[in-house]
């Protein structure tokens, strides 16, 4: 009897494996929100001038006319600023820590940082001392001010700190504008929500750009910015259309970091550095020297990794090699592996850096764009290894979910996908088993509406590659990214013009749980679980 009713069981099982499998054949895109189509939205007209950031400045006591300088703003002259500026928030390695800099004009024997959970001033018990540093530049005709940086540790996972910097004899306000909420620990069942963005400059419409993402932190509490290359565009400084000298314009730094300061007060404001950044192929001295000096990340600053409860982040530099042997290669794979394992403390892991290796616009073709990965445009190909074959093995070796880029300047999203043209055509479920690019490049710089050789065509590559889900290169915005539990997360992407909460297409994504290497050999076996249980009952 008891080999009977075995029997029957392994037969139901099987006829309903049989029948989830025709459903999910017959609704492949169940679960998806509001998905849009190919170009999303034609933004032809002049965007106008927006002048907020006058008024931030103006808030800071500075005199600055603001206005086109070519397609750029004017530059603010942070030597006039003796109060902290630039403030900016960065996570460490470490859940409990907060990393912050600020700059001023000059030095003063006191640079502190007080904190505490209380926004009465009587409560910042905390101190977090300073060491601070300058830097010259292009023949001394550049000085930094007083880079200031500190560490506030023993923070409390998910609490909200308030903070005061005391700084070259001025003080900071207290209360919302200076505050943060610290990383919830790792395993936390706390929803994360993030906004990445990539190549945005000191433009007109970066600022609208940036205001956008302002207008959303009013009503929104989000963990971090993820940026991805190309920041400020000091080495590529044009004004009135002439190409300036061979080396790059520093105070564009200070504009841009006068720009996203309420911003990056509020948010640790993460960055991967773009080929402005460590400009190894142009004569503008930057050479990842300047971008060290301003930012502090973890790791060697380039490619590192940290944690926001549930999701892990690792930055990648792709103007560095990565070919096996490599030492990003080496450090990637150890670190994937390493949180491969541990997807009970982070079920999602996300890779961000600047160059895509899936792109589907003719300019900036390098790495992508049809299956040899052949340039197509007229940009150099970087002579770095491995990029992108050894790369996109490791991400779908160790089943990294998003992968966040820059550097084509227009929004685009995959579907799941490897090695090119192994696409799934759905967020759902157990479609989810390869990762997701997201290229989220349009936060200011000139879009790649039309093609660089003609100026009528469209850039786009026709047929549209299998693995385009959506894609637009008309329009300027920014983009969310929103992990709701273990296996569900959202994806908007926003554009300038539009009241801060319509977002102009929203996706959900879901994945099996748990997701590894261990899980994905053992779901390649379900389907036989119930044929194995019928063989061992009849060998019984």
């Amino acid at each position: 009897m008891l080999r009977f009713i075995l029997l029957l069981s392994a037969i139901a099982l099987c006829l309903g494996s049989s029948r989830m499998n025709i459903e999910g054949f017959r609704n492949p895109l169940a679960g998806l929100a509001n998905l849009q189509g190919d170009i999303i939205k034609d933004h032809t007209e002049d965007i106008p001038y927006s002048r907020s950031l006058e008024e931030w400045v103006n808030k800071k006591g500075v005199n600055v006319t603001m206005g086109w300088v070519g397609n750029e703003t004017e530059l603010i002259v942070t030597s006039n600023i003796p109060h902290p500026n630039q403030v900016r928030l960065s996570f460490t390695t470490n859940p409990s820590e907060m990393a912050m800099t600020w700059t001023t004009s000059a030095h003063h024997e006191k640079n502190v940082v007080r904190y505490g959970t209380s926004p009465n001033g009587d409560m910042l018990n905390f101190v977090a001392y300073s060491i601070s540093h300058q830097y010259t530049f292009s023949n001394y005709t550049y000085t930094s001010g007083f880079i200031h940086e500190a560490l506030l540790v023993n923070l409390d996972p998910g609490k909200k700190y308030y903070y005061q910097i005391e700084s070259n004899g001025y003080n900071t306000t207290i209360g919302e504008k200076y505050s943060f909420i610290a990383s919830p620990s790792p395993g936390s069942s706390t929803p994360v929500k993030i906004l990445h963005i990539g190549d945005v400059g000191i433009f007109g419409t970066s600022v609208m750009v940036t205001k956008g993402m302002m207008d959303r932190m009013e009503s929104n509490d989000f963990h971090s910015v993820i940026h991805c290359g190309d920041i400020s565009y000091a080495n590529k400084y044009r004004a009135s259309g002439i190409k300036r000298l061979a080396w790059a314009k520093q105070e564009i730094w200070d504009t841009w970091g006068v720009m996203v300061e309420p911003i990056t007060r509020k948010v640790p404001y993460m960055v991967t550095p773009g080929n402005h950044e460590l400009d190894m192929f142009d004569s503008t001295m930057e050479n990842n020297t300047i971008y060290s000096k301003r930012f502090i990340m973890p790791g060697n600053e380039r490619y590192y990794s940290f944690a926001i409860g549930m999701v892990h982040f690792v930055s990648v530099s792709t103007d560095e090699s990565i070919d096996e042997g490599s030492t990003q290669h080496v450090w990637l794979d150890r670190k994937l592996a390493y949180l491969n394992q541990n997807r009970d403390k982070w079920p999602w892991v996300v890779t961000f850096q600047h160059r895509p290796i899936y792109n589907s616009n003719w300019n900036h073709g390098n790495w992508s764009g049809d299956s040899s990965y052949a340039n197509t445009d007229d940009y150099s190909f970087p002579f770095f290894e491995g990029w992108p074959d050894d790369y996109e093995d490791l991400i779908v070796k160790h089943n990294v979910d998003f992968v966040l880029n820059g550097h084509v300047h227009h929004y685009e999203r995959t579907w799941p996908v490897k090695h090119r043209n192994n696409t799934v055509t759905s967020y759902d479920d157990d479609g989810v088993s390869r990762p997701i690019h997201i290229t989220c490049g349009h936060g200011g710089k000139d879009l790649y509406k039309w093609r660089k050789d003609n100026k009528t065509k469209d850039s786009y590559i026709y047929p549209k590659p299998t693995f385009v889900s959506s894609r637009s290169n008309s329009v300027w915005g920014h983009c969310e990214l929103e992990f709701i539990d273990k296996t569900t997360a959202k994806h908007r992407m926003y554009t300038i013009g539009k009241k801060q909460e319509l977002y102009e297409e929203e996706v959900t994504i879901r994945k099996p749980w748990p997701r590894s290497s261990a899980h994905h050999v053992l779901q390649n076996l379900t389907p036989l679980y119930p044929w194995i249980i019928t063989l061992l009952v009849l060998l019984s």
